[in-house]
């Protein structure tokens, strides 16, 4: 059974694919408080072992998902990436390329002081800093250096044997480091300091929400008293009576019949006024001051929540409070800031800007909602249709443009056509986030793209050098671990040391802006756990855009650097 069992995967090796995939993605779903191996390392692994039998894989099916997964990591990054480097986030992108700097410096002296062998030192690098997609813009450049194929293959066997000793303390590691260390390193009390972030920019912490019993945001009906402070003024000036929160009267019963209120209509004593804004503002303001009254058919408004794309010219740099007083904005509530690759979601606070290519969830009357949706951008309405032309055709353009080679004297250059396919997925992401009309990639699709296209390639990879890889530990042994848990420090510490004195970044975003530069997401979440707040996230959308791109090219760069 055994042996049928072998010759079987090696006939068909698609099913050593497959079954790569399915063992790498349910071991590396286990977890240990947050931090795990991940599908990548799982997967690499389980490659590794199935290779031990002999698979040879040939086609294009590798560069093929690898393509795929570049363009996907573009596309996602594409937006922030541009402003990062555009915009008013220039400081976090120029941070962000300093620590990039500093990853590839110290996995390249490391691998120098170690002796270590090009494909030896690349695997340390895409380990230690945990950018599996270097390996393959490394594959490619190792490819072009024109070694005999046994001396080129030599080199590839060993890359991710340093990937799979060193990845594991590059995630728990850069976790421990920045979450853990950190703060003691630079005097930092977290929880503090992202509080304070909070007052000066006018936030609360709200409790409740989706998934519980408690909502923000409601509609109440109240009946006009004789003595009521409304009463004779207009809903402009009745709305203005609370100048601190956002309340709307949005329409009123007057002698039996239902009028929808505009910003003139005046309130009359004896009026039934159905006011939207927050529930405490409600309860507690309004409440308590007027009687409320249970009417069905006044209450009953047509609302919606609607997911809008910001792409807007006019809204972009806003702050949240400048936008509250466009009239387009009236009658309307923000639930949620999702911005960046991963969504990351951002503090709803006054002094928050909205950037082109935020995705702003909205609650309202339908007819605000519309209102407020044209001024915004687009609305993002969920489908599981994809663009697959527009798929094919930006990473065929990419890769052609990629796969062209200008020489200078004796020296080809080439973006290769893995630099040429995540080149493309920018330009295209920040496109699609300034005219939304096309290109449409359901976030669902962009992460099959993303994950499964970088783990198709990792299976290929693994299966491929499985023989060499046991020897290869062997020989390197124990010591590229330890060289892993330095070339994952110091760039760490040092960037943390830079970003507080020298960037001068606010102590709430400081540790935030460090895991994007090095796109550790473990870090991230192990760092709003501590500073129980999501304000560090403030400071992970520029960075992680610009580190993306630039720790993925560093892949081709070590080699140059090496060879």
């Amino acid at each position: 059974m055994i042996d049928w069992l072998f010759q079987t995967l090696r006939t068909y090796p698609e099913i050593a694919i497959f079954l790569s995939l399915a063992l790498g993605y349910y071991f590396g779903s286990f977890t240990y408080k947050g931090l795990g191996l991940g599908a990548v390392t799982a997967t690499l692994v389980a490659a590794v072992i199935i290779g031990q039998i002999g698979i040879t894989i040939s086609g294009p099916l590798k560069p093929f998902f690898f393509l795929m997964f570049l363009f996907a990591i573009g596309y996602g990054v594409g937006p922030q990436f541009v402003r990062g480097i555009a915009q008013d986030g220039v400081p976090q992108a120029v941070f962000a390329a300093v620590v990039c700097v500093f990853c590839l410096l110290s996995a390249y002296l490391g691998a120098k002081l170690a002796g270590y062998d090009v494909g030896s030192a690349i695997g340390l690098y895409a380990g230690s800093q945990t950018i599996s997609a270097s390996m393959g813009l490394a594959t490619d450049a190792i490819n072009r250096l024109g070694l005999p194929a046994d001396e080129a293959k030599k080199l590839l066997d060993a890359m991710p044997v340093a990937y799979a000793v060193t990845y594991i303390f590059g995630t728990v590691g850069s976790a421990i480091v920045l979450a853990l260390l950190g703060p003691a390193l630079l005097g930092i009390d977290l929880e503090t300091a992202c509080k304070k972030y909070e007052e000066e920019h006018g936030g609360k912490k709200e409790l409740g929400g989706p998934g519980t019993a408690w909502h923000q945001f409601d509609l109440r009906a109240y009946r006009v008293s004789e003595r009521g402070p409304v009463v004779g003024k207009t809903v402009e000036q009745a709305e203005a009576l609370i100048p601190d929160h956002r309340i709307f009267v949005l329409r009123l019963r007057r002698g039996g019949k239902i009028v929808e209120a505009t910003s003139d209509t005046v309130i009359h004593a004896g009026d039934v006024v159905a006011v939207a804004g927050r529930r405490d503002v409600l309860v507690q303001l309004i409440g308590e001051q007027a009687e409320e009254v249970d009417d069905r058919e006044l209450l009953a408004v047509p609302i919606e929540g609607v997911d809008v794309y910001v792409t807007s010219k006019d809204v972009d740099g806003k702050t949240l409070e400048q936008l509250a007083k466009e009239p387009g904005a009236r009658g309307v509530f923000l639930r949620r800031i999702a911005r960046g690759a991963i969504a990351t979601e951002i503090p709803i606070l006054p002094n928050t800007k909205i950037n082109r290519g935020d995705i702003l969830t909205l609650v309202g009357r339908t007819s605000d909602v519309a209102a407020t949706t044209r001024l915004l951008g687009r609305p993002d309405r969920a489908t599981d249709v994809a663009d697959v032309a527009f798929i094919g055709a930006a990473i065929a353009i990419g890769a052609l443009v990629g796969a062209f080679v200008y020489k200078i004297g004796s020296v080809p250059l080439t973006l290769s056509t893995s630099g040429g396919a995540l080149i493309s997925g920018l330009f295209f992401g920040w496109l699609r986030s300034v005219h939304p009309t096309f290109g449409r990639i359901p976030s669902p699709t962009v992460w099959f793209m993303n994950s499964v296209g970088l783990n198709v390639f990792i299976a290929v990879v693994g299966i491929s050098s499985g023989p060499g890889f046991v020897a290869g530990l062997q020989k390197l042994g124990f010591s590229l671990f330890l060289w892993g848990v330095v070339v994952t420090t110091v760039p760490l510490i040092l960037a943390m040391f830079v970003g507080k004195y020298v960037f001068r970044f606010h102590d709430a975003i400081l540790l935030g802006c460090c895991s994007g530069a090095r796109t550790t997401t473990a870090s991230l979440g192990m760092i709003n756990d501590r500073a129980k707040s999501q304000i560090p996230g403030l400071g992970y959308t520029v960075t992680y855009a610009v580190g993306n791109t630039l720790l993925t090219i560093w892949g081709m760069v070590l080699v140059m650097m090496m060879t």
